[in-house]
C-alpha cells in the first residue's frame, strides 16, 4: 500500500463508525459532502465525537455551495489520527471506495485538525484518493498549492460558522483562534513567496522555480504560490468545482504544464464544470 507522502503506515487502530443523518441515507447521489464519515486511530485526549464534530464542520465549510461534479467521488470518508507520521492520503486497496485521510493532532487542537483535514480533503476533491493516485512531477505543485488554498478558504468559513453557532457550548470565542491560526499560516506562505521574488510577477517566479518543480512538488516547495491560488477562488464556490475535474486523464500531474492545463480544461468540459481555474492559472503563469 502507498501513501501520497510515501511513508509507512502503522496499524489501523480502533474504528469508530459515525452515524449519518437520515437525509443523507436517502440522498439520490452520494457526494464528497454527504459521504458517511468514519474515525479511526487514537485521538489522544480528544473525544472522537468531538473530533468528528469539527471534521464535519470543516467539511461543510470547504464544500458547501461547491458543485461536486467528479465521477470519482468516494462512497465513504475515513479519518485516522496517527502519531509519528505526517498528514496524508493513504492510497490503499482494501477499501477501494473509501477515501482515507491521516492527520496528526494534539488534544483538542481543533485549528490544526481543521487545517490538516481541509488540505487532505482538497486532495480527495482533486481525485487523488484512489490507490493509483501517485503524485507526479512536474505539475504536482499546482495541486499542492490549490489544496492548501482550499483549506485556508475553508478555515475562514469555519471561523464564521463557529462564531455564529459553535459546535461546543459557550465556545463562540474560539472563532478568533481559528482566524489567527489561518492568518499565521497565510502570512508564512506570503513571506516564503516574497523571499523567492514572487512580487516581481507570478510568471517570473514560476520560471525561477521550474527546475525545482521538475524534481519536487510538495507543499514545502509550492507554498509560495498559495496566496495567488487562494485569490482565484476565495469568494467563488463555483470555481472551486474545477478542482473536481483534476486528474481524470492518464499521466495525471506527470504531464508537461501545457498538456496538464489542456487536459484539465477538457475534463472540466466533460463534467460541465466552469473551467475557470485552468484558464486563470494559465494566465497567471503567462504573466510577468
Amino acid at each position: 500500500m502507498k501513501r501520497r507522502s510515501f511513508m509507512s503506515l502503522l496499524g489501523a487502530g480502533a474504528l469508530l463508525a459515525l452515524k449519518t443523518a437520515a437525509a443523507r441515507a436517502i440522498s439520490p447521489k452520494m457526494t464528497l459532502l454527504t459521504a458517511p464519515l468514519e474515525l479511526g486511530g487514537n485521538w489522544g485526549g480528544s473525544a472522537p465525537r468531538d473530533a468528528a464534530a469539527v471534521i464535519e464542520r470543516m467539511r461543510a465549510a470547504c464544500l458547501a455551495g461547491v458543485p461536486l461534479l467528479s465521477d470519482r467521488q468516494p462512497e465513504k470518508l475515513r479519518v485516522d489520527d496517527k502519531a509519528d507520521t505526517n498528514p496524508a492520503i493513504w492510497l490503499q486497496t482494501d477499501l477501494p471506495t473509501t477515501a482515507w485521510i491521516i492527520v496528526i493532532v494534539g488534544t483538542r487542537d481543533w485549528c490544526n485538525l481543521a487545517y490538516q483535514f481541509g488540505h487532505e480533503l482538497g486532495h480527495v476533491l482533486c481525485n487523488s484518493w484512489q490507490a493509483d493516485s501517485i503524485p507526479l512531477n512536474p505539475c504536482r505543485w499546482i495541486e499542492e498549492a490549490l489544496v492548501e488554498a482550499f483549506s485556508l478558504r475553508g478555515l475562514a468559513r469555519l471561523a464564521d460558522e463557529w462564531e455564529r453557532a459553535p459546535p461546543f457550548p459557550n465556545d463562540a470565542a474560539y472563532a478568533g483562534s481559528i482566524r489567527t491560526y489561518r492568518e499565521t499560516i497565510l502570512a508564512g506562505h506570503r513571506k516564503f513567496g516574497q523571499d523567492q521574488g514572487i512580487e516581481d510577477g507570478f510568471g517570473a517566479w514560476f520560471k525561477s522555480q521550474k527546475a525545482v518543480f521538475a524534481k519536487r512538488g510538495g507543499i514545502d516547495v509550492a507554498r509560495g504560490a498559495v496566496p495567488a491560488m487562494l485569490s482565484l477562488f476565495e469568494d467563488d464556490a463555483a470555481t472551486v468545482a474545477d478542482m473536481g475535474a483534476l486528474n481524470r486523464w492518464p499521466g495525471r500531474s506527470g504531464l508537461s504544464l501545457r498538456s496538464y492545463l489542456s487536459n484539465w480544461k477538457k475534463s472540466c468540459a466533460e463534467l460541465n464544470a466552469p473551467g475557470q481555474l485552468p484558464v486563470r492559472i494559465r494566465s497567471l503563469l503567462a504573466g510577468p
